[in-house]
């Protein structure tokens, strides 16, 4: 799908700078002479550059010539050979420039150009080499290690990792705000976010996202991440924040061989908040579709028995509160082809849920179900109505017994005409269970080099059978839906099931932080539409923290090319005025915009739909309420568009009155704008229709 848009251009080490080095009595130290190599983004804001001086490998970044990232170390250790980065010398680097276009087959937008400067550097002690590529956009850059097969290390079958020495060091950092969730605690990334100064940052998660005391917005993060460790952020002293590789159980960071690469290093970087939403820069550093037609991959809307069980009308195990029933399974399809959903999610209807599936994961099968499920005769029945029934498979983190059974399992879906999963690998942070060669149980984290594979060893299999994973408890997402198309969602972070039974449940500026954050990375099934916000009233501690257009909004801030209608059925049918807009709006965009907000106060994103001319606005603000201007320039000039407006009433607030909306129409131009009222943790959807 790539076009024929490309141009290239070389210049051999041009922008090598010789820099002598002296000692503090003036004369010339022993290595006399040291390289800085640099490059720039394509519009010249954004400069990178490199040095070997001090016989210490460091870069720093700079945008509009101030300082992100000051000097930083690189490089890495391994068990084997020692340090590859101290005492490495610049010995050849080379520029080029590219400039072209891909096309996404579902995505936030349809086309992503790729415009950037690569800068590729080769480095050696004498005996080893390796190299560093860095790669210069206008919205960011990424870097990453090569280590080529070669002579000094035709004796190694194995290389293990023990320290990666790479730095992202912070511009007055007491001075800067971070929004962060701790990394590898006794949880994946289901916390509320921390906002804090950098230097009050100790182990946290990416995309790490920071506005500098200069206004200058960054976000961390990585992106390609395949056969390696995660990354997460150990801040050593103030500001400098270092790779830090999540572990084997044995220790040992990452377990590679000679001729390996890296995942990308990346930083995005704006001017404001909104500037990082509309990056592509995660995206742009992933390798494009391997898996050839997709076309199997579908976006869509779906909904599921899967709320009930949060709230505790229904469980997931056997007997008479089961929500995983033949008749329920065939009446939510009933109610998913009446209203245009394509989907429903079952959960539950496998053999393993009964007792303590949570600390007990090997007693799941996924090829047998409960006897009050029918699983041929639920496909047959949806199938016939036009709407597909989504698996589940819950792991409990248990993964040798997962992936025995994994391709019986996927056989059986595709039989019953099953093109999408939802995975879960609900297990604590580090209690991942694998068995190992020996046939001995090892404790796993969820980031560790092991897990990253088995993920992905998911996905290709699934990729063979024509399905699509929605991942829970994943791996954090880096940009590989661009190689996998079919790994179409997932989650990864705090969502909606907290509100049922969190403690503390979703903060009001939580779905104001998330896009800036964790959305970052790609795509999150949040699972959004809750309607009966308060299922055991307003003064439940248990509750959505939301007006009910807020609840609509998210469908268009919180991007995912799968979105679900959480909530009951008949919670909908109570309100089918606000359920229209449920019903209309759709998941796959030709662009998306993001045209005005701060980092967890408040956000306006405007898509347009892929499959028409309408173009869709969703609103979200934090705690606090808050009228916001948007012009409607974004949209088709000499046109007109009937703006459908759900928006929150006078006396609207999340706290007492969350229901009161308001449902209205008007028509407009792009030559408009619009005033956004927002009531505390209130929102705004528009739908805006194409008249002529």
């Amino acid at each position: 799908m790539n076009q024929n848009l490309t141009r290239s251009s070389v210049a051999k080490a041009c922008s090598v700078a010789f820099v002598l080095s002296a000692l503090a009595a003036g004369t010339l130290s022993s290595a006399a002479l040291a390289k800085t190599v640099s490059v720039n983004s394509p519009d010249k804001r954004i400069s990178i550059a490199l040095s070997d001086d001090d016989n210490q490998l460091r870069y720093s970044v700079k945008f509009d010539g101030n300082n992100v990232i000051n000097d930083s170390r690189l490089g890495l250790v391994f068990k084997q050979i020692g340090e590859m980065g101290a005492n490495y010398k610049i010995t050849t680097s080379e520029v080029t420039a590219n400039s072209s276009q891909w096309e996404q087959p579902w995505g936030e937008r349809q086309f992503v150009t790729d415009n950037h400067q690569k800068l590729s550097v080769e480095l050696s002690n004498g005996e080893l080499n390796f190299s560093l590529e860095f790669k210069a956009f206008d919205d960011g850059i990424g870097f990453r290690y090569l280590v080529p097969t070669q002579t000094g290390l035709n004796g190694f079958k194995q290389l293990d990792i023990t320290k990666e020495m790479t730095e992202f060091v912070i511009p007055d950092p007491h001075n800067a705000t971070a929004w962060w969730i701790p990394g590898r605690g006794w949880n994946r990334y289901e916390y509320l976010y921390n906002t804090t100064p950098v230097s009050k940052v100790d182990r946290a998660h990416t995309p790490f996202t920071t506005k500098l005391s200069s206004g200058t917005h960054i976000s961390i993060h990585e992106a390609a991440l395949t056969d390696y460790a995660a990354m997460v952020l150990d801040q050593r002293r103030d500001g400098t924040l270092r790779a830090d590789l999540t572990p084997w159980s044995d220790g040992i960071l990452v377990k590679t061989q000679p001729g390996f690469t890296t995942p990308w290093r990346t930083i995005q970087i704006s001017d404001d908040a909104t500037g990082l939403l509309n990056s592509d820069l995660i995206l742009n550093l992933n390798e494009p579709n391997k898996l050839g037609d997709v076309s199997w991959v579908e976006p869509g809307k779906y909904i599921g028995i899967w709320w009930g069980m949060h709230i505790n009308e229904n469980t997931w195990g056997s007997g008479p509160k089961h929500g995983a029933t033949t008749s329920e399974t065939k009446r939510y399809m009933d109610f998913a082809a009446k209203y245009g959903f394509d989907g429903v999610l079952v959960e539950g209807w496998n053999i393993g849920w009964d007792g303590s599936w949570f600390h007990n994961g090997d007693v799941f099968s996924f090829t047998k179900s409960y006897d009050d499920f029918d699983i041929e005769a639920v496909s047959k029945h949806g199938l016939a109505k036009g709407v597909r029934l989504i698996g589940h498979h819950e792991t409990s983190g248990s993964v040798t017994n997962y992936r025995s059974q994994m391709a019986d399992a996927y056989d059986l879906y595709q039989k019953n005409g099953v093109t999408q999963i939802k995975t879960g690998y609900v297990a604590d942070g580090g209690d991942i269970k694998r068995i190992d060669e020996n046939g001995i149980a090892r404790l796993e984290w969820h980031d560790s080099q092991f897990m990253v594979n088995e993920y992905l060893h998911s996905i290709k299999e699934a990729a063979k059978r024509g399905i699509s994973i929605n991942t829970h408890e994943p791996i954090k997402a880096t940009g590989l839906r661009r190689t996998y198309p079919n790994w179409i969602s997932r989650e990864g972070a705090r969502g909606q099931e907290f509100n049922a039974w969190g403690t503390p449940p979703n903060n009001p500026e939580h779905t104001v932080i998330l896009p800036y954050t964790r959305l970052l990375g790609g795509p999150m099934d949040f699972t959004p539409g809750i309607f009966n916000l308060a299922p055991q009233g307003l003064d439940a501690v248990n509750r959505v923290q939301t007006t009910l257009t807020k609840q609509l909004a998210l469908y268009v801030v919180l991007y995912s090319p799968i979105q679900m209608a959480a909530d009951l059925p008949r919670n909908y049918v109570e309100r089918m005025d606000a359920f229209q807009f449920i019903q209309d709006v759709p998941t796959d965009w030709s662009e998306s915009k993001a045209l005005a907000g701060e980092v967890g106060d408040y956000l306006v994103f405007a898509r347009k739909a892929r499959e028409n001319q309408d173009w869709y606005v969703g609103a979200i603000t934090d705690e606090a309420a808050r009228e916001v201007d948007v012009k409607l320039d974004f949209l088709e000039a000499n046109k007109r568009y009937e703006a459908q407006i759900y928006r929150d009433g006078e006396k609207a607030n999340w706290l007492d009155n969350p229901y009161d909306y308001v449902i209205e129409t008007k028509t407009v131009t792009a030559k408009d704008a619009l005033t956004l009222k927002l009531a505390p943790s209130g929102g705004t959807a528009i739908r805006f229709k194409a008249l002529n």
